[in-house]
């Protein structure tokens, strides 16, 4: 995790998570939000519909935007302010998807605007945004942070 102080950005600096999309996440996804809509869950009935095949949840793929921002740019401590996307092109299950935030203006009361894309591992583009953010105003001391424990030997 990174952390990025309002001071410190500049326009053009960017940040990015890669992830591929399994079938697991789509029903971890699905499970979590109650979307079970045939388009991501019934094989059969999806072949029949636009795009003749299941395809991901858009919002799973702003999911990874909020993992890029809370963790890469601006980092840790950002809190959103807005968010709007433009969905351009499906997800489908296995495509690997990076997902970007880049620094596009820095705004009066400490406030960040940000690209923020989604694209496939063709390079096509499947979401285009913008996120208004507000990074922290100084760097966390060690002490000051919470410890937690999460999927590893501590979880037993």
């Amino acid at each position: 995790m990174i952390e990025h102080i309002y001071s410190e950005l500049k326009i053009g600096d960017k940040g990015y998570v890669e992830k591929t999309i399994t079938e697991t996440d789509l029903y971890n996804y699905a499970g979590i939000t109650g979307d079970f809509s045939w388009l991501h869950v019934n094989e059969v009935r999806a072949a029949e519909g636009h795009f003749k095949t299941r395809i991901v949840h858009g919002m799973l793929l702003a999911g990874l935007i909020s993992n890029v921002v809370g963790n890469q740019m601006p980092g840790v401590g950002t809190i959103y302010e807005t968010q709007n996307f433009k969905f351009l092109k499906p997800c489908f299950i296995n495509d690997t998807i990076r997902a970007q935030t880049e620094v596009v203006d820095l705004l009066p009361a400490g406030r960040v605007k940000l690209r923020t894309t989604c694209y496939n591992q063709h390079g096509e583009q499947l979401i285009d945004g913008e996120a208004v953010v507000i990074p922290p105003r100084r760097h966390v001391v060690k002490e000051e942070m919470p410890v937690f424990a999460a999927g590893g030997k501590n979880d037993e």
